[in-house]
């Protein structure tokens, strides 16, 4: 009778494999129509581009081998969703010919792949995911060709993750004392948008960190800065763990800033540094009692943040306002709180949080006006970096191992977040 049910389950996993390797010839029958244009490369019915050949997928033939049913039918369920694919290195001539390849794929299947560029000089401070092009003009060279490699193809591309974020004056009192540095970057950004967003059916996101990072004037007048007009927006919780509806609380407050600055009322004009926030708000109180300011950790005080808007940009043209996706890829259970006393220093909540999972599934019908799209675009089960929650020594006191490497892949990572999925996963029908 065990070995019995054993089969059954095993059968049942195996069937659970079948319906990825399906999707793409499934989704292939399905396209129909004529050639979309660039105003509709997102719309509530686009459907994302599937790997059938993804590291979910081959994990979950690595765990049906080893006997492990329940992870195997949860990696064959996370392998049916759509999943970005990032781009980090290479010589021109190789992203080129890679995101060519992808885009093909995509467009047999009559769906669109969601394509990360990830290579701008100097990227992350030189922490985990440190690294990028040698210089701005090896840069421009690469994004020169991940453009041509789209051709009239459609995508989606997330732009920089923390590149807009952590700018090179962000580092370090020395790493840019003279502004250059980051002149160059904001420049350099401009330039990866505007390239891309040159392809007539690709739709360009760059990244704008997530709730609990820059506050929304500083974003808003760096997304400016760089060059967002020229695309079709920001992106937002790229590889955080932060929950759906607060970041898209935030992305809405840095729309209307940007449009309070640029287009609203001309005493508002280059004064993106006067919107109210999530950390404070003029339209508070802010007498000290409880509830009366506003705090980034307590979603019911942005009440105040809400109404400075109210009262200083009513409902502006909604032609008007930039829009924004949001990474949902592990923010189901929205994010980690250190154990207070714990850690002395930066706990890097980030960093491979622990007991989180998998989010919201991606879809670009979101019901939110300002949202193009829930994505997966950190990959779950990459891993973010050897995270030591900065302890001084190299093992990660949450886990009690050495995190591997940034992007590479973690099955008992992966394994945690596909059982704690909110909602649990199901497969991708």
């Amino acid at each position: 009778m065990r070995t019995a049910l054993v089969l059954r389950r095993a059968g049942a996993a195996i069937a659970a494999l079948g319906v990825c390797a399906a999707l793409t010839s499934t989704q292939a029958q399905a396209q129909a129509g004529p050639a979309p244009t660039s105003h509709d490369v997102i719309t509530p019915s686009t459907k994302f581009y599937v790997d059938r050949h993804s590291k979910a997928a081959g994990q979950a033939l690595t765990d049906l081998r080893n006997g492990d049913l329940g992870n195997a039918a949860n990696m064959a369920r996370l392998a049916s969703w759509p999943q970005s694919k990032w781009f980090t290195e290479g010589t021109p001539a190789e992203v080129r010919a890679e995101v060519t390849t992808l885009t093909r794929k995509a467009r047999a299947a009559g769906t669109t792949p969601v394509m990360v560029a990830y290579n701008v000089p100097g990227r992350d401070c030189t922490q985990y995911s440190s690294g990028g092009a040698a210089s701005s003009a090896a840069y421009r060279q690469w994004v020169d060709a991940f453009a041509a490699g789209i051709g009239d193809s459609k995508a989606v591309v997330i732009v920089e993750p923390d590149g807009l974020a952590l700018l090179p004056s962000d580092c370090s009192p020395t790493t840019d004392p003279t502004g250059e540095l980051t002149a160059t970057r904001l420049a350099d950004l401009a330039y990866a948008v505007k390239t891309l967003k040159s392809k007539p059916r690709a739709a360009v996101y760059l990244d704008a960190g997530n709730v609990q990072w820059r506050h929304v004037g500083d974003m808003a007048q760096r997304l400016l800065d760089s060059g967002v007009e020229l695309g079709d927006g920001f992106a937002l919780n790229v590889s955080n763990t932060h929950p759906t509806d607060h970041n898209a609380r935030y992305g809405a407050w840095i729309a209307k800033c940007m449009w309070f600055a640029t287009k609203g009322p001309d005493w508002a004009r280059g004064h993106a540094d006067w919107c109210a926030n999530q950390y404070y708000s003029s339209a508070a109180p802010n007498d000290g009692t409880p509830g009366g300011s506003v705090s980034s950790t307590d979603p019911a005080t942005w009440r105040w943040t809400d109404a400075w808007f109210d009262q200083n940009t009513g409902t502006p043209p909604a032609g008007e306002l930039e829009h924004f996706v949001i990474d949902t890829s592990r923010n189901g259970l929205g994010a980690w709180t250190p154990p207070p006393g714990k850690y002395s220093g930066d706990a890097e909540p980030w960093c491979n949080a622990p007991g989180r999972g998998i989010g919201p599934r991606p879809t670009a019908d979101t019901g939110n006006p300002l949202a193009d799209a829930y994505l997966w675009i950190k990959v779950p089960g990459e891993s973010d970096g050897s995270c030591t929650r900065n302890t001084g020594g190299s093992i990660d006191p949450e886990y009690g191992i050495v995190d591997p490497p940034a992007g590479t892949w973690w099955p008992d990572y992966v394994h945690g977040l596909a059982r704690q999925a909110a909602p649990r996963l199901t497969f991708n029908r």
